[in-house]
């Protein structure tokens, strides 16, 4: 599996930077979960990073890779993907 160096902005992963894996597509996940475990033995705290473009090129307008921003809200998806479709 192919691997590449994404940075990540805020939350306790800010300024690092952490070979992720990448898909069938070329792409790493849109959702990145860091599961940080509680010192007490509860359930542990997962922060939520969100895929974002890392920013474009100047004259061709080309994105220029990805990044991972903190979502501080920390939920790990935004409702159904398509609206039509209904649980049975």
């Amino acid at each position: 599996m192919r691997s590449e160096e994404t940075p990540f902005v805020g939350g306790p992963l800010d300024g690092r930077v952490l070979p992720v894996l990448l898909g069938a597509t070329g792409h790493p996940p849109k959702v990145y979960e860091v599961p940080v475990p509680d010192p007490d033995g509860g359930d542990p705290t997962v922060h939520i990073y969100r895929r974002v473009p890392a920013g474009y090129s100047k004259r061709l307008g080309l994105q220029r890779g990805w990044k991972y921003e903190y979502d501080p809200e920390g939920r790990s998806s935004r409702g159904l993907k398509w609206p039509w479709s209904k649980p049975g």
